[in-house]
């Protein structure tokens, strides 16, 4: 496995994967809409909801990692954020199923459960929260992650396709935490206070390259700690004291999105926190 497709590799995690994935010895070609003068790569301008122009750019290639998408339910309209996000993903994967690429590497994410965008909040059925929590979107983009987490199943149980969702939380890097209020837990309470460092989400694309015969298979890619400087069980009961269910003890500033599958089966773990840069933020 040599060369390497990312989808949306002009951005903001596309760029910093792709620096990532050669300097581990991959070639990578990058396929987006638009050119990005930071790749030092080869770049194809594609229109994924094009599926002649997806096959023909995906041609050569051993793997593919998927992260281009319209990554909020914001700026366009409901309908087209459903149907770009939705049927660019189906026209990956069927051209992987193609041109016999077996692994592909889906971007999901945790606004699949729902809480993240819903108009109507919610509270969680139980803590901390796994993979097996029901996805109860209310919106158009967690909804597109579900309809491509159950695509890829589909392409799985056809012909054994090895894709891997990985739910990223909120996407952060190192510049961004003296932005970020931890001290204010009511702005972070809509997304359960989760959040993934850029470098360590790299390092879980980089993993599920590595792993072999996992099928289909959704990951939480997230810290192993709260995006708030309170401890987790005060955040629960102060804003979620409905959860009466919580199976697992949730001491100090632990995580109430759980990373544990994903440190199962990638072998992988987080490494960065936004608490290492403390003093700059203070």
């Amino acid at each position: 496995m040599k060369t390497i497709a990312v989808t949306g590799g002009s951005g903001k995690l596309g760029t910093q994967l792709i620096q990532s994935l050669q300097e581990h010895g991959y070639q990578v070609v990058s396929l987006d809409n638009k050119r990005s003068s930071q790749l030092h790569c080869k770049q194809i301008n594609v229109d994924l909801n094009d599926f002649g122009q997806v096959v023909s750019a995906l041609h050569g290639a051993d793997a593919i990692i998927h992260l281009a998408a319209i990554p909020a339910p914001l700026v366009y309209t409901h309908p087209y954020i459903f149907a770009n996000n939705t049927i660019s993903g189906y026209h990956i994967l069927e051209a992987a199923s193609i041109l016999g690429i077996r692994k592909v590497v889906m971007g999901s994410s945790e606004s699949s459960y729902g809480f993240a965008w819903a108009p109507s909040p919610f509270s969680p059925d139980y803590l901390p929260l796994d993979e097996d929590h029901p996805q109860q979107p209310q919106e158009c983009y967690g909804l597109s992650k579900v309809v491509n987490e159950l695509t890829a199943a589909m392409f799985d149980r056809r012909n054994g396709m090895q894709v891997i969702s990985l739910r990223f939380s909120m996407i952060t890097k190192p510049e961004d935490y003296k932005h970020l209020a931890v001290s204010k837990p009511e702005a972070f309470k809509h997304i359960l206070w989760s959040y993934i460092d850029i470098r360590d989400a790299v390092s879980a694309c980089l993993a599920s390259l590595e792993v072999e015969d996992r099928g289909a298979i959704c990951l939480n890619i997230t810290s192993s700690d709260t995006l708030s400087d309170w401890e987790t069980e005060r955040l629960l009961n102060h804003f979620y004291p409905d959860v009466t269910d919580r199976r697992a003890s949730l001491h100090g500033r632990t995580a109430v999105v759980s990373n544990q599958l994903a440190q199962d089966v990638l072998g992988w773990r987080p490494k960065h926190s936004w608490s290492d840069h403390w003093e700059t933020i203070e």
